[in-house]
């Protein structure tokens, strides 16, 4: 493992690094929920992802037993930011759209809670070293997704996030652009087509039967971007069908 400059390290970061934690495998969120004073327990629970009560110095972190095993675990995590960051507050039952690692932009407590959940689950100094050279495509955040126990969509966001090269995460309904989130390389002038192109694979999945993943492939921008001259670029691409009937697409100059 490189040398890491624990100054620079996010308050995440720093946590996992006092526990003496130097890979993914031994993230273990409820260890570090029990270390903070909080006991992680699933139930089912209505209206919400994750529930946290606090008195003093122990909470209880609820998290609802019917989401997949990646999706609690970004719950923990956010739930574990709340006991840090906003003790004092009262408690906070999490909705879906609350713990969404996509809404980690936003200014508010909850979309802080998600930034502390993706870098507690993903840190920089074991995400960063794992991507070097690698493409920003959908089969290198499912490698990454898998040895984080992460989702793939909060992988994909950190991917095009932690590249230095131009690259966009997008997630695309059958009748618009949900969401998309690019890096600080990728061009401004470039704004994603607010319906999916036919032509592009991502169309195919989200109006056709299939799912599973498309294969990564070069295709002209004009397919993803209004910008007038986005036929002269090409870019890499790739997507796949959420669960959720939506389709995810990495796309990098």
């Amino acid at each position: 493992m490189t040398k890491i400059n624990t100054h620079q390290l996010s308050a995440p970061e720093k946590l996992l690094w006092k526990l003496g934690i130097t890979a993914p495998n031994e993230i273990d969120l409820e260890a570090i929920a029990y270390h903070l004073g909080a006991i992680v327990r699933y139930r089912t629970l209505d209206g919400g992802d994750a529930r946290i009560v606090g008195d003093g110095s122990r909470a209880i972190i609820t998290i609802n037993a019917s989401t997949p095993k990646p999706r609690q675990r970004f719950s923990i995590g956010h739930e574990v930011a709340h006991w840090c960051c906003d003790r004092g507050r009262g408690g906070f039952l999490c909705s879906k759209e609350d713990t969404s690692p996509q809404n980690c932009a936003a200014k508010s407590i909850e979309a802080n809670a998600n930034a502390f959940a993706s870098m507690i689950l993903l840190p920089d100094y074991l995400f960063k070293p794992r991507t070097a050279k690698q493409p920003i495509t959908l089969d290198t955040a499912s490698k990454l997704a898998q040895g984080f126990q992460a989702s793939l969509t909060a992988t994909a966001i950190k991917l095009v996030r932690a590249s230095t090269s131009p690259a966009i995460v997008i997630c695309h309904s059958q009748t618009k652009c949900e969401w998309f989130i690019t890096n600080s390389a990728f061009p401004h002038e470039f704004w994603p087509q607010d319906e999916l192109h036919q032509d592009t694979d991502a169309f195919e999945l989200i109006f056709g039967s299939g799912n599973g993943m498309t294969r990564a492939k070069n295709t002209s921008g004009a397919l993803w971007f209004n910008r007038r001259d986005a036929n002269q670029f090409q870019m890499l691409s790739q997507s796949t069908k959420l669960p959720d009937g939506t389709v995810l697409s990495t796309i990098s100059l």
